[in-house]
């Protein structure tokens, strides 16, 4: 037993060992007896009992399995079979067989790779089966060159636990160590992250440790101290971290998160729904996640980024000054923001944000915008205290899974906002000293709608269906029956292919896909921006529409953003002393969201002798130059009348 424990990678699962056959190891500590059946593949057609020992673990080698043999496991001696809950691969889904997989069989390329350090991302989130025509790892390979060349530095996957049906958001993943076969076989998600690497591209996947999918989920039949009923998630039973028998719970969750690391080279976690994921534990199992995905990248650099609707900083602080030890959070109120200030409506969640360029600025540069005071659409408190955080730890978005899809028709904001607007936004996004993220399609203004769809059995997918018109309903305008009525059907196969991207609109929509490749490129070269500097940056309120952002860098070379969501501003004078240029020198436009390039008008500039135009709907960068503050006159502009001074 010991031996086969120095040579296993994982604690539970079907481990191949060279010359020896296949070691298999399976918690169930309300079982009696466990035998491992061999289906298909090698050795089949025989079963072995498995001795049991300490702890509820039921373990034994199979000198005739080999990688490619198909198994599961029968309980005390019932009729039943179960797939295995560690299982590497279920080739023929949830309720099918596991396969033996020989992770050291595949020959990586990417030893150069270094990993995906905290500041410098452009995450781009990734649903593999609608980001390309085919759904497959093989497809999306193809097009990681491109995203490479517009600035892409990393990729955030949608979960791809096994799931049942033939399409699925993923959220609903049952088999946690088994890439689903809706992609390719696990030997394809591999070929996927070696080839992101080449291209110079980190890959980190989402993953859900706050519940597992309705259907398919066996786990309770090995052992009912996987879930809790002490706890309740919005999604079903709560796991089991902190209760009697938690211990090989929490080893089984954090084997797997270094699983990805290890055996897949994946470049870190998004850890979803993480207010969901309940410990009372002295060390947080989120704590021993991040120690064990650091521990498993063996000194390449990782990106953990959490999701958590709280906003508690605690998540993201350094594990020795008690926090959790994680590297980035989502902020979901930047989101809102943008959103209202982008559509002007505010219902719902988005309720508490009005838009205002004051939120604005205090999300790009204080993070959260509620940090501990009252949150009236919860009727409590949200959030703990940021300020100060590395404002790299924010990853911010306009667009992402969940809120293109909590729409009734799932449209993209391209469809729903002014061309200006939304250019003027995307600058504030790219440019931000945040960590920005865009979701798939975005770049080029994708046609494609993002809905919700779920392929389930007969029996769940009507209750889904129900389900997701009840969510909706808490935005009015998705409410009424007529609305209502016209809801897509997340279990039709339409509403799923619906979903997929048509690349071809990277040629068609060229003016956005520039806009978001050159703003990529922009934050790429320019020292000041990439920076992010924690306190870099400070704000001030134009109009009710628009707003500055000043970024310092070092002798005055700062730099100058503009937002204006409005109309045209036209003034004589700015009184703000944020505006005012570093001294002897005088602010040059660098870039603009109106350049005809992009499908704008073409910017004026921004100062002149009559004062200072800022067009509307526009995005203008600034940089300072040697030269005094305002162009000198000329003949074709004469001096006005010199104005009389102040006197008393």
């Amino acid at each position: 037993m010991l031996e086969f424990k120095t040579e296993r990678r994982l604690p539970i699962g079907a481990e191949v060992l060279t010359g020896k056959g296949v070691h298999f190891r399976v918690w169930a500590p309300g079982r009696r007896k466990v035998e491992v059946v061999l289906e298909a593949g090698p050795g089949s057609g025989g079963a072995a009992p498995l001795r049991p020992e300490e702890g509820g673990y039921f373990a034994g080698l199979v000198a005739s399995a080999a990688s490619g043999t198909r198994y599961r496991f029968r309980l005390d001696d019932g009729e039943a079979l179960y797939p295995d809950p560690a299982s590497r691969s279920q080739p023929e889904g949830p309720h099918g067989p596991s396969e033996v997989i020989d992770p050291g069989a595949f020959s990586w390329s990417d030893a150069a790779f270094r990993g995906a350090p905290l500041k410098g991302q452009v995450v781009y989130e990734m649903h593999i089966g609608t980001f390309t025509r085919e759904g497959t790892w093989e497809s999306a390979a193809r097009e990681l060159p491109e995203l490479a060349r517009i600035g892409v530095s990393l990729i955030e996957l949608l979960p791809i636990a096994e799931v049942p049906g033939r399409f699925n958001w993923g959220y609903d993943g049952v088999n946690l160590f088994a890439p689903t076969r809706l992609y390719g076989s696990p030997d394809d998600l591999r070929r996927f992250v070696d080839a992101a690497h080449r291209a110079g591209i980190a890959v980190i996947l989402d993953v859900v440790y706050n519940h597992l999918g309705p259907d398919g989920n066996y786990l309770g039949q090995f052992s009912a101290d996987y879930f809790t009923d002490r706890h309740k998630t919005d999604w079903g039973a709560a796991i089991n971290f902190d209760g009697p028998r938690s211990e090989a719970v929490r080893e089984y969750f954090i084997s797997n998160a270094g699983y990805w690391i290890d055996e897949f080279h994946l470049d870190g976690l998004r850890l979803d729904a993480t207010q969901n994921i309940y410990d009372g534990s002295k060390d947080h199992i989120l704590a021993a996640i991040a120690r064990r995905v650091r521990e498993a990248a063996k000194g390449k650099e990782t990106f953990l980024v959490a999701e958590n609707e709280s906003q508690e900083e605690w998540l993201i602080r350094a594990a020795e000054r008690g926090g959790y030890g994680l590297d980035a959070i989502w902020n979901d109120d930047f989101h809102h923001s943008a959103k209202v200030a982008l559509t002007g409506h505010n219902e719902a969640y988005y309720s508490d944000h009005e838009g205002s360029p004051q939120e604005l600025l205090s999300a790009l540069k204080h993070g959260f915008l509620f940090q501990g005071q009252r949150y009236h659409w919860q009727r409590q408190r949200r959030g703990t205290p940021a300020l100060g955080v590395d404002p790299a730890r924010f990853v911010l978005f306009l667009e992402n899974h969940d809120q293109v899809a909590n729409t009734a028709r799932g449209e993209r904001l391209c469809h729903i906002v002014s061309p200006g607007r939304l250019r003027a936004m995307s600058a504030a996004l790219l440019l931000a000293p945040g960590t920005p993220m865009l979701f798939q399609g975005q770049e080029f203004g994708s046609s494609a709608p993002f809905l919700f769809f779920a392929d389930h059995n007969p029996e769940l997918a009507p209750l889904v269906r129900k389900g997701r018109a009840e969510f909706l309903e808490q935005f009015p305008s998705c409410a009424a029956p007529e609305v209502r009525a016209q809801l897509d059907d997340p279990s039709d196969p339409r509403t799923f292919e619906r979903c997929k991207l048509d690349f071809s609109e990277r040629e068609r929509n060229a003016a956005i896909y520039a806009l978001h490749e050159d703003l990529i490129a922009l934050r790429r070269r320019d020292p000041v921006i990439r920076a992010q500097r924690p306190r870099g940056v400070d704000g001030a309120v134009l109009s009710a529409h628009a707003f500055l952002l000043r970024y310092f860098g070092d002798d005055g070379d700062d730099r100058l953003l503009l937002v204006n969501l409005g109309r045209d501003i036209h003034r004589g004078s700015l009184p703000e002393p944020l505006f005012a240029p570093p001294p002897g020198r005088r602010w040059e436009t660098s870039w603009s969201s109106e350049s005809p390039r992009y499908g704008g008008q073409g910017s004026p500039p921004v100062i002149t002798e009559e004062g200072v135009h800022i067009p509307g709907e526009a995005a203008i960068l600034l940089h300072p130059v040697v030269g005094t503050p305002v162009p000198e006159k000329t003949s074709a502009n004469p001096r006005p009348e010199e104005p009389k001074k102040h006197v008393r």
